[in-house]
């Protein structure tokens, strides 16, 4: 019955929310530092536009063409309107690539590691993916007659680290017109001390560069999953025939502008992640705790036995991600109170971890 590339899959094993996890475990409360959420929060301007949403929209389909968002975003990046392809989520957008460009037998390329959604879909769609591949060198070195979609996480997850654009502009002209090249700027809204860190830049001067952002991070939108792409003008359309139809509901889509506009609450957001960050760095280097440099709101650093780190985080109530990448921890930026107390934590672990009985 199955599709073939289905049937091979592993089962998927769905993250548990904290207070089930921390019933389960016996523990009063559990905080997630584990999915590069946004730990100050919401707007206050999104709380005031959905009061406002009238409930008796409720029995009407959304807007298919989340207009008055299309044009606010639109309007802040420069960019065409009718080049803008929203989504629930990056997740439905990465699998609304692979179902317009890849076929079984295709192939695309990543960098490892990195966001793993990645792979998977392209495998649902029939398709492999060369991994393993460490640099832009790397990548255009591996591209064949088979290569369709290129991956590029940038700031990468779950490493933080970012790329320059003018690395990527060279990239792109090695790149054959008829491969896509995604460009994943989920976490680009954290970068720091870049000029136009964005990849926007070169949308048009490449008609196979399709950029991807997301309400999910800065935003603090996870909920509510809204995400766009800058789509070449040449395959918009097609993308457009692919797309479920009112993918976005419209509350969604009043929560996105709200948030969107209120640009004094983001960099609230902004600063905070970034002091974090900071204060982060520090504790690593002054510990000698090897690490990578972030552009995002999480960093990854390594510790002999991430799963004992793991286990021992949670029983003092927080979880963070212990296994994607062998022998490192990725861990979200928390609120100070959150950040200071792991910090202990990992110091009494690492003490305790290296200690030799008598």
């Amino acid at each position: 019955m199955l599709r073939k590339s289905v049937a091979k899959l592993p089962d998927y094993v769905s993250d548990s929310t904290p207070e089930r996890l921390a019933k389960a475990a016996g523990l009063a409360k559990l905080t997630r530092l584990s999915f590069n959420e946004n730990p100050v929060g919401t707007s206050p301007k999104v709380k005031e536009a959905l009061a406002n949403w009238a409930f008796s929209q409720g029995r009407n389909y959304p807007d298919p063409d989340a207009l008055p968002l299309r044009t606010a975003v639109a309007e802040r990046l420069h960019v065409n309107p009718d080049q803008l392809l929203f989504s629930s989520g990056l997740d439905e957008m990465i699998a609304l690539i692979c179902r317009t460009f890849l076929e079984v037998g295709d192939e695309s390329l990543q960098p490892w590691p990195t966001y793993p959604e990645y792979q998977l879909q392209a495998a649902i769609a029939g398709a492999t993916t060369a991994t393993g591949l460490i640099d832009l060198d790397d990548l255009a070195a591996h591209i064949t007659a088979k290569t369709k979609v290129i991956w590029l996480c940038n700031p990468n997850n779950p490493t933080g680290t970012y790329l320059p654009i003018s690395q990527i502009a060279q990239f792109m002209k090695r790149v054959p017109t008829d491969v896509l090249v995604v460009v994943d700027e989920a976490y680009i809204d954290f970068v720091a001390d870049v000029p136009n860190p964005s990849a926007l830049s070169l949308v048009t001067q490449f008609n196979n560069l399709l950029v991807m952002r997301t309400f999910s991070k800065l935003y603090g939108l996870a909920n509510f999953r809204v995400g766009f792409s800058i789509v070449p003008q040449r395959i918009i359309a097609k993308m457009q025939n692919v797309r479920l139809p009112y993918n976005i509901s419209g509350i969604s889509q009043t929560a996105a502008l709200a948030a969107w506009q209120d640009q004094a609450f983001t960099q609230t957001v902004k600063q905070q992640l970034l002091t974090a960050r900071q204060q982060w760095s520090a504790f690593f280097e002054a510990n000698h705790i090897q690490h990578y440099a972030s552009q995002t709101n999480f960093m990854l650093y390594q510790v002999a036995d991430p799963q004992a780190l793991g286990a021992f985080l949670k029983q003092h109530g927080y979880l963070v991600r212990d296994s994607m990448v062998p022998g490192w921890i990725r861990q979200s930026f928390g609120t100070p109170a959150q950040d200071a107390e792991m910090r202990q934590l990992l110091l009494t672990f690492l003490k305790t971890d290296t200690e030799v009985p008598n």
